[in-house]
């Protein structure tokens, strides 16, 4: 608990801001009441949407104004609303994206091009990423793309892999070079770029005009100019805010208050007490104290005050390099670095330079860089002024510091640095920009005048302790010395020593952190260096193949290509298959108006539920107490397994499993009960107060190796073999065997789980909105759970914000209990789960490793392969049978391996049970396949290209299920990457770089994919399709797919359209609903429109049949006249479509089958840089073919392609999912889960749709594109298994080599291997306990 003393009696304080240009007058906040909050429940402003609640992923993003009276000035930033108080926005006006513009009225050019670009798939992000960009533009009308890259580091979007986004953006840049559209100098006209189609057309966007926004509200300008500032004192349940207007109030208040936190940027308390429930009785606000914002230069340097946001601080240095001598500037520069990648633009426009100090966060990216740059803060009390140094004596543990409890940092000086002195920071985090890092470090060396003579020295890190330390003893040895190899070479000695982490450090990595102190010395060696051969007191200039050490890797952002099929020139006009038609929701996502299941408003005594959940991986349920939970105020009741009135549990192939745990738990995370409330918060804090008492259990298994030991498998295991095994590693001329581990991956949907129940009040009746792939088995589920028959139950999926496989089992599972407390409760009841919490819950993609053996002949040909595969299940089957099927299923990815055997086994353990993910087992899979080539090419001493081309299918073939196929198309794909790519000559090149460069190098990989489409259980291929038309002529359309920014809804307006021969604008597709399409299969395996599509189509034509004696007799007539007539003549205006389906089965026994109606093919290829000394990496290029038939719509299929490309990029290069020794998993949330950024997508991402295919097993000759993309990210990871290759053959290395996914940054490090990696020991293991274990 921090701070325990009562607050002080106060009276509460009136609030006014502005939002939307409409005044808000609060006479009482409660101060944990955030923006966020207020916006959605109290002024029905949904558009900004609850996402992470941290922060971190943007989605919550607005736009705040504020008016500064003593500069007459008007400041615009972006914020986010889930981390800003309420009562910190007094006299503030606030923006969402409502406020600029709406269907219904305007459309702002930044919610056009957001969306016209395609920017926009399930749209859950895009509200934020409207804001951000407009604020942008708020403050820099016409930007530069660097600009736009900064303003979107903040915002992520798990849908679209960013290309879109950008290209939407890149229309306000001013300079013609950023508008470039798909690759294209030359201007595009009437839709088409020197005779190729593009995907949008700049020419039809509307202009921007500065004129039309919003002005900042004349009244608060008065009220700042007018009113003197009064002390606020807001009171809510728990805590009081006070924030003060003057410096001496402010201290009086914290000597009163010696515990209570000051407040600025709440980017830390905020955090704090969100995510680790610690409670602040007293919270002071300084904001509008104005001594806390004081800039004062100096002729030895600049105090800034303490309250300056980092961005203020950031735009002040950038203006003083600019401004003083350049040997004045080194801390200056230095800090600015840090300031690039220091959190997201929204973080940085609200944090506070003082508050980032007293923090005293363990990795900080600035402290280290301010002790190395010897500034001083001025501090103040009661007691009176003080200044202390920022240095080693400062930071005196983990969130601690020198400072008293009621002392408070006014001003920081940060000192000119002199001739001769030069400060560097560096810094390595598991993402290039909006990350924690991982390791910082600030240094600083001065030299005596004309020589290398080291005269001060100083080091510091961040991330390698509690918090930053020194390295004083190292830097005492080398002052006095002369900078040199030899000084240098001792240096590392001493720092290996000095800076020590036990091998069980909280955080992990320890080998890589301890690394890059070694690492940022070398590189801060070699600047030196550099500096001094400037000077010309070193004669030598660094050897070209070293100075790759301190070059940065590249990062400008390059026109990408994009290539489709035009439609035939005889297409009807306003038939729009083929074209490429913007989602048919993107404005209105991009506006806020599309409604999602949160945004439903709440009815009359609604209630919302918090789930308990186990803290234990294996235990007997002694008791459940809730008790003290049922006391807390607007605490309504709890449910348990015993109020269950129907089935306690879910089967799924064949295995149960429990919604509520009643006897036993079997993971950290498992859902023992619920608690309902009043409002999201007491709901909240009930959960908190219910008390389990738990008695483990012996024999716990977490890891695959565990469940191997103890033989802990859900059965069945599965195994296939084609042609004879054995024989043929006797007859191969040489031998292979490996191991590799691929990590799980969070889906890490912008929207996590959301469901609302609301009981009609008759006949048992329950009307459910939810956010569900599956909306039947939700259905099943809840009525099973309850008793009750289905047709009671109605499930409503209007879109998800993003589901990628996670919105399946445990959604169904989660709406059943939300259903049993509003069956309990008789209330409607809204279940929306936390980003930690449904992390915890949910699952994720099945962590795999898997062990091969591969026999090869000298030529590269593979005559025999034999791979077992592992998948960590977790502690319930789930659907992990059917994804070690499909795992064994696409063993053979591209490649004809006459003796091949798989066998594949799902391990049964005490972790949170795993469940679909995109891909569904196949990138798993394959990546172990692809490695196997990858190695054998090792082997024999040639490419991985080489090899695989050697091994593909070609001609007439069959799969080792036996199943006929032409590999025409693999082969096309295969060619025309190689030859769009330029991978000859640019292979060559890679070549010579890296030979150039010692510490920089590149790799290239070509990755092709056969992904098979449908599922292998027949019965899920099945689709329905309602379809009516009604009297005016305007058509409703009703299907079983699920719209989770897939595009499913507006794929079935154009096959409407064009089965109708009507405009889209005629139809309209409202929800996906039980009660009008029963029975619908999950929308899933990439099989949504294939099935559905069909259903849509034979609805259609039943229709159209019907109206043809109609037409006849009226051929000159409208669709309108048609309509009416056939009404009048009583001909059915209302149809079914059915579709049967493929009749894809598998037979086990037999070990053959059909299990996939048709193929998708594809090709990629990846170039990418790595610097092997930190494992940083960057995608320099992506070429990335694929045969989809002909596209139904290629702006929502090149947008699949893309976004599933960056899912899988993640997947083997970023994510990474640790749990502790004790079952619990870390990472809750994107502070420390880390998907792909716009920073991370490839420098150029092209994209080529073959030309020329079609596809007779699929509607209008198309092909499911959703799922197989995702593997091709793997040519990232095999890029960088090649970089590392050269860097490995550098230091002596060769042969193949163990490099398991993700190869993050501290993977590629290590498997780098360079003279700082080695000079680390490495504990034994077994010797300690390891901070996180690998499952």
């Amino acid at each position: 608990m921090a701070g325990s003393e009562e607050p002080a009696v106060a009276a509460c304080s009136s609030l006014v801001f502005y939002v939307n240009g409409r005044k808000v007058v609060e006479k009482n906040v409660d101060p944990e009441t955030t923006l966020l909050s207020y916006l959605r429940a109290k002024m029905r402003l949904t558009g900004t949407k609850y996402s992470c609640g941290g922060g971190g992923c943007g989605a919550c993003t607005v736009m705040v104004s504020r008016y500064n009276p003593r500069e007459k000035t008007i400041s615009h930033f972006s914020a986010n609303a889930c981390l800003l108080p309420v009562c910190q926005l007094h006299l503030a006006a606030v923006t969402t994206t409502e406020g600029i513009g709406s269907t219904e009225t305007r459309i702002h050019p930044v919610q056009e091009r957001i969306a016209k670009a395609n920017g926009s798939q399930c749209g859950f992000c895009t509200p934020g990423m409207v804001m951000s960009l407009y604020a942008l533009l708020r403050n820099q009308p016409q930007p530069s793309l660097e600009d736009i890259v900064e303003a979107l580091g903040g915002n992520l979007c798990r849908c679209t892999g960013y290309r879109p986004i950008v290209d939407g953006c890149k229309t306000f840049c001013g300079a013609s070079s950023c508008c470039q559209l798909n690759g294209q100098e030359e201007s595009s006209v009437n839709g088409e770029v020197n005779g190729v189609p593009e995907l949008f057309h700049e020419g039809d966007l509307l202009p921007q005009d500065p004129t039309q926004e919003l002005i900042f509200p004349p009244e608060l300008m008065l009220m700042a100019e007018s009113q003197r500032p009064l002390t606020q004192t807001f009171c809510g349940e728990r805590i009081t805010w006070v924030s003060p207007v003057t410096l001496r109030e402010l201290v009086e208040l914290k000597a009163k208050h010696p515990k209570a936190p000051l407040v600025l940027g709440n980017t830390g308390v905020g955090l704090e007490m969100k995510f680790k429930g610690i409670l602040h009785p007293v919270i002071i606000s300084p904001t509008r104290v104005p001594e806390l914002y004081e800039v004062n230069k100096t002729p030895d340097g600049v105090w800034v005050g303490a309250a300056c946001s980092l961005t203020s601080l950031k735009t002040l240095v950038e203006k003083l390099v600019r401004e003083l001598h350049e040997d004045q500037v080194e801390t200056f520069s230095a800090l600015l670095q840090q300031l690039r990648s220091l959190g997201g633009q929204q973080i940085r426009n609200v944090a506070s330079l003082g508050g980032n100090i007293a923090s005293a966060a363990p990795n900080s990216d600035l402290n280290p860089v301010l002790a190395a740059g010897r500034c001083i803060l001025s501090v103040i009390s009661k007691g009176g002024r003080r200044e202390i140094a920022v240095n080693e004596d400062f930071f005196v543990g983990f969130g601690k510091t020198a400072l008293k409890q009621d002392e408070i940092i006014l001003s920081v000086f940060i000192p000119v640095s002199k001739r001769g002195e030069f400060v560097r920071a560096f810094r390595q985090a598991p993402r290039k920009a909006n990350a924690l890092a991982t390791v910082t470090s600030g240094m600083r060396v001065r030299f005596a005048q004309g020589t290398d003579a080291v005269e001060d020295l100083a080091i510091f890190y961040g991330g390698v302790g509690p918090c930053t330390v020194g390295a004083t003893k190292t830097c005492r040895e080398v002052i006095g010395r002369r900078w040199n190899e030899e000084t240098l070479n001792e240096a590392y000695r001493l720092l290996l020593d000095e800076i020590s982490l036990p091998p069980s450090a909280p955080g992990g990595k320890v080998e890589f952190r301890r690394s890059l102190t070694l690492s940022f010395l070398f590189k801060f060696n070699l600047q030196m260096l550099q500096k001094l051969n400037e000077m010309s007191i070193i004669p030598e200039d660094l050897p070209g193949e070293v100075a790759s050490a301190v070059r940065g890797l590249p990062k400008e952002l390059q026109p990408s290509f994009q290539e489709f099929q035009e439609v035939s020139q005889g297409q009807r006009g306003d038939d729009l298959v083929g074209r490429p038609v913007m989602h048919r929701s993107a404005l209105s996502q991009a506006t806020g108006e599309a409604v999602y299941c949160d945004d439903i408003a709440g009815s009359q005594g609604e209630l919302f539920l918090a789930l308990v959940t186990s803290t234990r991986a294996h235990a007997k349920l002694i008791k459940i107490d809730d008790g003290e939970a049922l006391k807390l105020p607007g605490v309504v009741d709890a449910v348990t397994a015993k109020d269950i009135p129907g089935k306690k549990f879910r089967t799924f192939t064949g295995i149960d499993e429990e919604l509520l745990a009643e006897n036993e738990v079997t993971c950290v995370g498992q859902m023992v009960g619920a608690v309902v409330a009043d409002t999201r918060q007491h709901a909240k804090q009930g959960a908190a107060a219910v008390k389990v008492v738990y008695e483990d259990l012996p024999d716990r298994v977490l890891t695959i190796e565990e469940a191997i030991e103890k033989k802990s498998f859900f059965k069945p295991q599965r195994e296939i073999e084609r042609g004879n095994v054995t024989e043929g590693f006797r007859k191969a001329d040489q031998m292979l065997e490996g191991e590799i581990r691929i990590g799980g991956q969070e889906h890490f949907y912008m929207e996590t789980q959301s469901m609302l129940v609301v009981p009609s009040g008759e006949e048992k009746e329950l009307k459910v909105y939810l956010s569900c792939q599956h909306p039947t088995y939700a259905q099943e589920s809840i009525a099973e759970t309850l008793g009750i028959p289905s047709n009671r139950v109605s499930c409503h999926v209007k879109r998800m914000g993003g589901a990628f496989g996670g919105k399946v089992t445990k959604t169904s599972i989660l709406a059943s209990i939300t259903a049993l407390a509003a069956w309990k409760t008789g209330q409607a009841v809204r279940c929306v789960l936390e980003r930690g919490d449904d992390m915890l819950i949910t699952g994720a993609r099945h962590p795999v490793l898997a062990n091969y053996k591969v026999g090869f002949m000298n030529d590269g040909r593979i005559i025999a392969a034999d791979i077992q595969y592992f998948t960590n299940a977790g502690n319930t089957g789930d659907e992990s049978i059917l994804v070690i099927e499909k795992i064994l299923l696409h063993i053979d990815n591209a490649y004809s391996v006459p003796n091949l055997r798989g066998r594949a086994t799902a391990c049964k353990t005490n972790l949170p049970s795993n469940t679909a993910f995109r891909g569904f087992g196949v990138p798993q899979s394959m990546l172990v396949v692809e490695s196997v080539i990858n190695d054998v090419a090792m082997k024999l001493g040639c490419t991985a290209e080489e090899i695989r081309e050697k091994n593909m299918y070609k001609g007439p073939s069959i799969t080792h299920y036996k199943l006929q196929f032409d590999p025409e198309n693999l082969l096309r794909c295969w060619d025309e990457c190689l030859q769009k790519a330029d991978y000859h000559s640019r292979r060559t090149t890679i070549a010579q770089f890296n030979q150039s460069n010692r510490f920089k190098k590149r790799g290239i990989a070509v990755i092709p994919i056969k992904y098979g489409i449908a599922f292998a259980e027949c019965f899920l291929n099945q689709a329905a399709a309602l379809v009516h038309i009604y009297k005016d002529g305007s058509v409703l359309v009703s299907h079983g797919g699920a719209e989770m920014g897939q595009g499913i809804h507006t794929k079935m307006q154009q096959v409407a359209s064009r089965e109708l021969r009507i405009p889209v604008s005629l139809i309209h597709i409202s929800e996906t609903s039980t009660n009008v399409v029963p029975n619908t299969c999950p929308s899933a395996a990439s099989f949504g429109t294939d099935a559905n599509g069909m259903a849509v189509k034979m609805a259609c034509e039943t229709l159209l049949q019907r109206l043809e004696p109609v037409i006849r007799e009226d051929p000159k007539g409208t669709w309108q006249s048609w309509i009416k007539a056939a009404f009048f003549k009583k001909i059915g205006l209302s149809a079914t479509g059915y579709y049967r389906g493929p009749d894809t089965y598998m037979d086990w026994k037999k070990q053959e089958g059909q299990p996939y109606a048709y193929f998708t093919y594809g090709t990629c290829c990846s170039e990418v840089e790595v610097d092997c000394l930190t494992g940083d990496y960057q995608t320099l290029r992506t070429d990335i073919v694929m045969d989809i038939g002909r596209s139904i719509n290629p702006s929502i299929d090149i947008g699949q392609i893309e976004g599933a490309f960056m899912q899988g990029l993640g997947l083997y290069t970023m994510e990474e999912r640790k749990f502790s020794p004790s079952g619990m998993l870390y990472p809750r949330g994107p502070a420390q889960y880390k998907i792909p950024a716009v920073c991370d997508m490839p420098l150029k991402f092209n994209v080529y749709l073959l030309a020329g295919s079609s596809n007779l097993h699929a509607i209008y000759s198309s092909k499911g594109i959703g799922e197989p993309v995702l593997f091709l990210g793997s040519s990232v990871f095999f890029a960088i298994k090649d970089a590392v290759a050269a860097a490995r053959k550098d230091v002596g290395l060769g042969g193949p080599f163990k490099l398991d996914s993700p190869a993050c940054p501290e993977e590629t490090c290590l498997a780098c291997a360079s003279c700082f990696v080695q000079m680390v020991p490495v504990p034994k293991p077994g010797s300690f306990q390891p901070w996180a274990i690998d499952v």
